[in-house]
């Protein structure tokens, strides 16, 4: 059986990261314009590189939470597929092996000219003038507003093929990937988890959740392990 699921920032904001959403737009006090386009990238790169390295010490400071290990005990009884929003690592750290990032990931870098060119960073930041090995500047392997999301189309073709699919800890505001579940098969059952549920959705096999994602999640995932 095949379980994919999408996960979003209400689930790494039980382990300490903070979501732009919950303060009327501003991440940690930065307006996202201005530390997450391309265009802020190019008006004020140093301010950008900061920006991220503080949410890259944020990270590194973060613990998996109750969630994030009850998605990876799936594992034991099913093929899991984790698409998720987030660019932290809470997921792999908590024992997950088949990650989707659609949004890019926090602890790499990647070539500003030359997009193929991707770094694992480990403990470092990037610093201004750290260069990739064409001679460009590194910038944070993440998708910026803006930009297109590489992996969606893989993340699509996943989601026809689900058996279950949940989505945890996502306001399914944010395009493509709210789309996602509407990709879901209609045999297939389908949860939303999440303690801010605004609409209702007209879709076969839909179950609501309405519980934050390491009350939600670990009970459901108790019910399907059983």
């Amino acid at each position: 059986m095949k379980i994919v699921i999408l996960t979003g920032a209400g689930i790494s904001a039980e382990s300490g990261i903070p979501t732009f959403r919950d303060s009327g737009g501003l991440w940690e006090g930065y307006k996202i314009e201005d530390v997450a386009t391309p265009e802020a990238w190019q008006r004020n790169p140093a301010l950008v590189q900061d920006f991220y390295n503080q949410r890259r010490d944020n990270v590194r400071s973060a613990k998996p939470n109750a969630a994030h290990k009850a998605l990876e005990r799936l594992e034991e009884k099913f093929n899991v597929i984790i698409i998720t929003q987030n660019i932290d690592d809470l997921h792999e750290r908590a024992g997950s092996t088949n990650i989707i990032h659609l949004h890019g990931e926090i602890m790499k870098s990647r070539s500003t000219f030359h997009l193929h060119l991707v770094y694992d960073l480990g403990h470092k930041n990037i610093a201004m003038g750290d260069m990739c090995e064409m001679g460009s500047q590194l910038r944070p392997h993440i998708v910026w507003f803006g930009e297109s999301v590489p992996k969606m189309e893989e993340a699509t073709i996943i989601t026809m093929k689900a058996d279950i699919f949940m989505v945890i800890g996502t306001s399914m505001v944010v395009y493509p990937a709210a789309g996602l579940l509407s990709y879901a098969p209609d045999a297939a059952k389908k949860y939303i988890i999440d303690p801010n549920i605004t609409s209702e959705l007209d879709l076969p096999n839909l179950h609501y959740i309405e519980k934050k994602a390491t009350d939600g999640v670990v009970k459901l995932v108790e019910e399907l392990m059983g």
